[in-house]
């Protein structure tokens, strides 16, 4: 009797334990799967974001500049980046006037000016603009030929850079006096590498034997180039130019007067001293701009 208790007890813990154990393994099972497909979704959202299959179909890598501002007469590129094109097609429409420019790598349109740019295998479909003008200021959308096409808007300004010296076209200067011309360029997207000041259209040599010539440029949004003549002869006076490296050249007439003469002082715009102006000159740039 006391036999078949203990065989009855143990087959009950034996059957205790085995539904323990298939319960321990069911939840494994379930935390193990949920772990296995919560790396797998991560391993799908980063991985094939990145490096798309064909399948995902293409797409527009939009990190790239969406305005682009350009000077009139040189070249511009729109850079359009395309991920997973496949056998699909690139193209250039310009919104103005819904004009169709390029196809792929051909240009479609008659306007020389523009051209398609692509290098096999690559990412990059380019729009290549010669000799841009202000008019061609506007919105360019780069188009993948699925159904219906998907596009992508880009932005481009074509600016024409303003030179002025302050105080033109006429100075007026006592001899013995401080020849001050201040040249302001304005609208321009980069700043002038170089401002070359010109006498009479030869290039003026600040080391030259005469001395009391100096130079101060501070470039910026508006690059201002100031050109100082110390004790101003009857050989000072001319044509005076500034000439941006890229922006267009300004010139000016410098009259040397007399001490006799101070009355013709009166004469001509130039009686305000250029450095005068300046402040004021620059704060309506930057308005404008």
């Amino acid at each position: 009797m006391y036999m078949k208790k203990n065989l009855r007890l143990d087959h009950t813990r034996n059957a205790v334990s085995s539904h323990i154990m298939i319960c321990i393994i069911f939840l494994l099972s379930v935390i193990l799967n949920e772990t296995t497909g919560h790396l797998s979704r991560n391993f799908i959202s980063n991985f094939l974001q990145e490096n798309p299959t064909p399948d995902s179909g293409p797409y527009f890598d939009i990190s790239g500049q969406q305005n682009t501002t350009g000077l009139v007469g040189k070249t511009v590129h729109l850079v359009c980046r395309v991920k997973n094109l496949g056998n699909l097609t690139v193209s250039w429409v310009r919104h103005r006037d819904i004009h169709l420019l390029t196809v792929g790598r051909y240009t479609y349109t008659s306007d020389q000016r523009f051209e398609a740019l692509h290098t096999p295998h690559s990412e990059d479909w380019i729009l290549k603009i010669r000799y841009p003008q202000r008019k061609d200021t506007g919105i360019y959308e780069c188009q993948i030929s699925t159904t219906p096409p998907i596009g992508y808007k880009l932005h481009l300004k074509i600016v024409e850079p303003i030179t002025e010296i302050v105080g033109g076209p006429d100075l007026f200067i006592n001899k013995g006096g401080i020849i001050n011309l201040t040249c302001v360029v304005s609208m321009n997207p980069e700043p002038p590498a170089a401002m070359i000041w010109s006498h009479e259209h030869r290039a003026i040599n600040f080391d030259s034997p005469r001395g009391g010539i100096s130079l101060v440029t501070e470039k910026g949004e508006v690059t201002s180039s100031r050109l100082l003549i110390q004790k101003a002869i009857q050989k000072d006076s001319g044509l005076y130019t500034c000439a941006p490296s890229n922006a267009s050249p300004y010139t000016v007439r410098v009259h040397i007067l007399n001490e006799e003469h101070p009355a013709a002082m009166h004469h001509g715009r130039g009686y305000i001293n250029s450095a005068t102006l300046l402040p004021f000159v620059l704060l309506v740039r930057m308005i404008i701009w």
